[in-house]
């Protein structure tokens, strides 16, 4: 009974926690808390109506995930953007990712049932509406990730998967551009149809479209989003 009684507890705080993690981040992505907006515990406690423990593991993983940092006051403040940085981020995960591509285009992928499998998830999203700009993002990363471990370079799929960690935020912006989650699904089919051709050429460019594509659209977001947010 105690055993059951803790497992309740635990799912009860689980619950409460991914809860306001889901608000938060929304109020985030849609820029209503700003870059350097402050978060308190006791603010958010009040907020929500909660104790502290569900709110401190909200954030958390909030700022593990990158959308807070921590202030020495041991609050929490929304993360602010460096173009720089975000640039630089891109720029890396294009280098790495057009390699992939031209491994896999160059000698076939040797995990079949990866790509095959993929194929069939993007298909079946280009009928899919309901997903929200979170799963798209995760299906995205998941898209670019296998393919770097059907071209089995360990090490290149380490740095990707860290880049990839960092560009979460940014790709659930991506995403809620409308049609982006269309286009995207063309894209990625049009990727994977380039390697199965062997052709070398065409899978380069059809991932330079990909992910350059999100990277102006990222651009564009967080430059009208500012300056929605500081206009007030």
């Amino acid at each position: 009974m105690v055993d059951t009684v803790e497992q309740m507890g635990g799912k009860q705080f689980s619950n409460l926690s991914a809860s306001i993690v889901a608000t938060l981040k929304e109020r985030i992505i849609h820029w209503q808390y700003p870059p350097e907006h402050r978060l308190t515990e006791a603010e958010l406690c009040q907020k929500f109506g909660v104790s502290r423990s569900p709110v401190r593991e909200a954030l958390r993983t909030l700022a593990t995930d990158g959308f807070l940092k921590k202030m020495p006051n041991r609050g929490y403040a929304v993360k602010q953007y460096n173009f720089h940085e975000i640039e630089e981020l891109y720029e890396v995960r294009l280098a790495l990712e057009l390699y992939v591509v031209e491994c896999l285009a160059k000698r076939g992928a040797p995990k079949k049932d990866e790509i095959d499998a993929l194929k069939r998830t993007w298909t079946c999203l280009l009928n899919e509406s309901s997903k929200k700009d979170e799963d798209l993002a995760r299906l995205d990363t998941l898209f670019h990730e296998t393919l770097a471990h059907a071209a089995g370079n360990k090490s290149l799929l380490r740095h990707l998967r860290a880049i990839n960690e960092r560009l979460l935020l940014f790709r659930m912006i991506d995403f809620g551009k409308a049609h982006r989650a269309e286009r995207t699904c063309h894209q990625h089919l049009e990727i994977l149809k380039r390697i199965a051709a062997k052709d070398v050429a065409g899978a380069r460019k059809a991932m330079q479209q990909n992910i350059e594509e999100g990277r102006n659209n990222v651009h564009a977001a967080i430059k009208d989003a500012l300056a929605r947010a500081y206009s007030f």
